[in-house]
């Protein structure tokens, strides 16, 4: 007999996630394409639940970019605390994990791909992979 937590998980890790801001234009537009697709997705409205650092280190590897591509660079906060700075991978994501407000949006995980919808219309690539 399978477990039903099991069957849950496996489950999770199948359905379509999207790393989203409301306040950003273009992440509502990647989430109405999502919307459009009638996919099952779930919505990480990412300002109020952060990834964790493991979590964030999978983004970036499954979006196959360096951790300082994903960052806002004119967002005000990357520019009074971070600009010209000489900093590492790991404290680019320190930077990001202190500040989630610095993560380019939005982000669409499927399955093991992922994509920054940048432009929104990358997402439709995505949604055919699976």
């Amino acid at each position: 007999m399978i477990q039903f937590s099991s069957l849950i998980s496996k489950i999770d890790k199948k359905m379509i996630k999207i790393y989203h801001n409301p306040r950003c234009g273009k992440s509502r537009e990647g989430l109405a394409i999502l919307e459009k697709s009638q996919q099952r997705f779930e919505i990480i409205k990412y300002l109020e639940t952060p990834p964790t650092r493991v979590e964030l280190g999978k983004i970036i590897e499954q979006l196959g970019i360096k951790p300082i591509e994903l960052i806002r660079v004119k967002e005000s906060v990357w520019v009074e605390n971070f600009k010209n700075k000489n900093l590492s991978d790991s404290e680019v994501i320190d930077a990001m994990l202190a500040y989630p407000i610095l993560m380019e949006r939005p982000i669409v995980i499927n399955g093991k791909q992922a994509v920054l919808g940048r432009p929104p219309e990358k997402i439709a690539n995505i949604l055919l992979k699976g």
